[in-house]
């Protein structure tokens, strides 16, 4: 992934709203109003947002009709997912010994007290 891609998806990203149009896409490609509606934001405020995540690679357009339809598009989100894999085995690694400890203290307060 080049770093102006990276730079866009994390950029496009980071915002809440677009996150969740991003979230409304993964479930099925959408038109428009659809996105407005289910956002509670302005049209001409979900388009901006829609074009940000547009420039940024995470969504594809189509036209059906008189509507506009997004559907995003996987690619980008799995370039991210392989940028994020190394880091991934890291938090693996430290929450498996977090789980392990864990036990290892659920064990000692398993065992009976002497007022038992």
């Amino acid at each position: 992934m080049s770093p102006v891609s990276e730079a866009s998806l994390w950029a496009a990203l980071a915002d809440p709203h677009r996150r969740s149009i991003v979230a409304l896409l993964l479930e099925r490609p959408r038109p428009v109003g659809e996105i407005v509606e289910a956002c509670g934001l302005s049209q001409p405020s979900t388009s901006k947002h829609l074009k940000v995540l547009r420039d940024a690679g995470l969504v594809r357009v189509h036209q059906d009709a008189q509507r506009r339809v997004y559907a995003l598009d996987p690619a980008p989100i799995a370039a991210l997912d392989a940028w994020l894999a190394p880091y991934r085995a890291l938090w693996t690694t430290s929450l498996d010994a977090l789980g392990r400890r864990l036990d290892e203290t659920s064990d000692d307060t398993d065992e009976p007290s002497a007022k038992d």
